[in-house]
């Protein structure tokens, strides 16, 4: 008997939720929530850490900044050893660094012990997004890249804005140390459902169907690669830069924001945890539109120019025009709803910019979009230490404020220079 319409559409439905390929990419983009969380989670309790372990601004930048040192330097070889080991192996040992880093934070005793544990958090999240784009290189169609990068950073927004209110939750039951035990210990259940879960190989899963098989790139063949690695970072470095500008604004918000309601407008933590959630959640979205809109730009004018490119120097255009009333204007209502908008367009440009190095090296898309956050990690490594010592020279929170926003026209100029159309050539091809 033959199936009505309605009755075929929701097979096929079914047939695409339940995919291996889709239970795949949930698995990353729960990832991407925890480790945004544990990312995140310090900047909610850091007033309250300035005050039991007798921390000044500075100091506390600094703790923000050490989680940025063995994060960058792991961007230059985290994504080769993923390309290397496979996402399985890879994005298990990260997480297990993560979670015991995170719980680490909770027992600290002052300032040198925040700084060793948040330096192994960055040690153990430094491979994780590189390697979770190999993964998603092979286990996502190639007309979907824009959509899974979208969509896994939308998540890291998640993590971003429930982080505020989560903590807040967990202080009212524990303390802030007890916090972090408790986030920490969902990164170790993660990584058992990863390990027991994911193949490196969409062939060797057995929950893949020939459909799966049809929809996803073509694998590879010939053993792992030999990453041409000096040659592949002077084609990846122009997307370093811009990612470089790209991430100072993200550090600056994920860091300095609660504090910046608290300090600045002498809010409460509590309503400074909803204000930051309501500006993080507007990430949320524009990592989502940005994800959307870029495949769309591709499927209607097939140029990858056009469709990467456009998106990126729109976002932080647009994240440039709605910072200045911040720097402008001292009202609360007023910071909160640009603070809001300029962080969705500048989340516009996480999609495109990380499809970029899949674009470019497809067969190394772990090492050169590792390559490519590097950038993104080393202004994670000045900003929020640096905003914090112009916060205790000047007294004013304004200042930084500007130098993030001449930062993101910089952005905008040098995107306009992005080839993501000129694919990497490996000797001899």
């Amino acid at each position: 008997m033959r199936k009505s319409p309605s009755t075929q559409i929701n097979i096929a439905v079914q047939r695409i939720r339940f995919s291996t390929p889709f239970i795949v990419l949930l698995l990353l983009c729960a990832l991407y929530v925890i480790l945004y969380v544990d990312r995140t989670n310090i900047s909610i309790a850091a007033p309250l850490m300035k005050v039991e372990l007798h921390l000044s601004n500075t100091q506390m930048g600094l703790v923000f900044s050490a989680f940025a040192v063995p994060f960058a330097l792991f961007q230059l070889v985290g994504g080769l050893v993923g390309d290397t080991f496979g996402p399985r192996v890879v994005l298990t040992v990260c997480c297990a660094i993560v979670g015991m880093s995170t719980i680490s934070t909770g027992v600290a005793g002052g300032f040198a012990s925040l700084i060793a544990a948040r330096m192994a958090l960055g040690l153990g999240e430094g491979a994780a997004n590189s390697t979770a784009t190999r993964a998603m290189s092979v286990w996502v169609p190639t007309s979907q890249w824009g959509f899974a990068q979208g969509i896994t950073h939308a998540c890291a927004r998640v993590g971003s804005a429930v982080a505020p209110p989560l903590m807040i939750a967990l202080f009212a039951v524990t303390t802030w140390r007890g916090s972090f035990v408790a986030v920490g210990a969902v990164s170790l259940l993660w990584l058992a459902i990863w390990a027991w879960y994911f193949r490196d190989d969409p062939r060797t899963h057995p929950g893949t169907t020939e459909a799966d098989l049809e929809s996803l790139p073509r694998p590879v063949t010939g053993g792992r690669p030999k990453v041409p690695w000096f040659r592949l970072a002077r084609t990846i470095y122009p997307v370093t830069i811009v990612d470089f500008c790209y991430g100072w604004t993200l550090w600056l918000f994920l860091s300095w924001i609660p504090t910046f309601f608290v300090e600045n407008y002498h809010v409460k933590l509590a309503d400074s945890a909803l204000y930051s959630a309501g500006v993080l959640s507007a990430g949320l979205v524009g990592d989502t539109v940005g994800g959307l809109l870029t495949d769309r730009i591709l499927r209607q004018t097939g140029s990858l120019l056009r469709a990467r490119r456009s998106v990126i120097v729109g976002g932080f255009l647009g994240a440039f025009v709605f910072m200045i009333p911040v720097v402008l204007i001292h009202d609360l209502t007023t910071s909160a709803i640009f603070l809001s908008l300029a962080f969705f367009f500048a989340e516009l440009v996480v999609a495109p910019i990380w499809s970029v190095p899949m674009d470019i090296a497809p067969r190394f898309a772990g090492t050169a979009s590792g390559m490519m956050n590097f950038g993104f990690a080393i202004a994670g490594l000045i900003s929020p230490s640096s905003f914090g010592y112009l916060v205790d020279l000047t007294g004013s929170w304004i200042v930084p404020f500007i130098g993030s926003t001449t930062l993101l026209l910089v952005g905008a100029i040098l995107a306009l220079r992005l080839r993501p159309d000129r694919q990497f050539a490996e000797a001899g091809a």
